[in-house]
């Protein structure tokens, strides 16, 4: 696919982090982009700088997600590109001790649905939104459209306490395939990065010795990853048109830990 202005985009979790190099490598070549966040300070804030729309969006409810791509929609246009970045996460045992009274307790199940629920079904439902406006394109060099979804290297090396996360990342893997071959037929290319460990907004404000530690823990290049390198890969799985159904581990040789 040809990035130009002729190509509108939707980049979930747009704000900040990934999404947001994201939208402004995209915006780099004229794309129209349309950020989908909670942060309305940010969100405005960059939309404004990239000549974009801001709509603010919870991709765990139906109507805010209908109403962000109405919004994005009469704004931009009907988007040819989907980014999905928005997601989060906890850290917490299956079952544990408490080391003081002993006293066992398990994951509340509310926190482990609320990770499923943002992570594996907001992606979902905003590919399945997203894919349904883009058949109604024609199609342009034969394709209507590419999505690109966010997983992690918890998706195959889980550490402790990231239960819920991995099961929603590995939930994104899984379905990666069974939608590109889904939408193959209607020229629509659906692949997924599994980022490993990236210097965004939750590290940020880490003191510097904890991010140095960190990045020692990838082989090479022995630091963290920045945000313009998921924007590189992602942009090129949009341009690239036989790369399809594909996941992708963008970490620097990093296979985490137990812990």
């Amino acid at each position: 696919m040809e990035l130009n202005s002729n190509i509108s985009a939707v980049i979930t979790g747009g704000a900040s982090g990934l999404g947001a190099a994201t939208a402004k490598k995209l915006a780099s070549y004229g794309v129209k982009v349309a950020l989908f966040d909670l942060n309305a300070e940010k969100g405005e804030a960059l939309a404004k700088e990239l000549g974009g729309v801001f709509c603010q969006c919870n991709v765990t409810d139906d109507a805010s997600v209908d109403a962000a791509f109405e919004k994005a929609r009469a704004a931009n246009g009907q988007e040819r590109i989907l980014i999905n970045c928005a997601g989060t996460g906890n850290a917490i045992k299956t079952a544990s001790r408490n080391k003081e009274t002993g006293e066992i307790s398990h994951f509340p199940l509310d926190k482990f649905d609320l990770i499923i629920q943002i992570n594996l079904v907001g992606t979902f439902r905003c590919i399945a939104k997203s894919a349904a406006g883009m058949m109604t394109l024609d199609p342009i060099d034969g394709e209507r459209g590419a999505i690109v979804n966010t997983a992690s290297v918890a998706a195959e090396d889980g550490q402790i306490g990231q239960a819920a996360y991995s099961a929603s990342k590995g939930g994104v893997v899984g379905m990666t395939l069974p939608i590109a071959r889904d939408l193959s037929r209607e020229l629509i290319r659906v692949n997924t990065i599994l980022p490993g460990i990236f210097n965004t907004p939750l590290l940020q404000g880490a003191p510097e010795p904890v991010k140095q530690a960190l990045g020692a823990q990838v082989p090479h290049p022995a630091r963290l990853g920045n945000p313009e390198e998921y924007a590189s890969l992602a942009t090129e799985m949009c341009r690239n048109g036989y790369f399809n159904g594909e996941d992708v581990r963008l970490d620097g040789a990093i296979r985490m830990a137990p812990r």
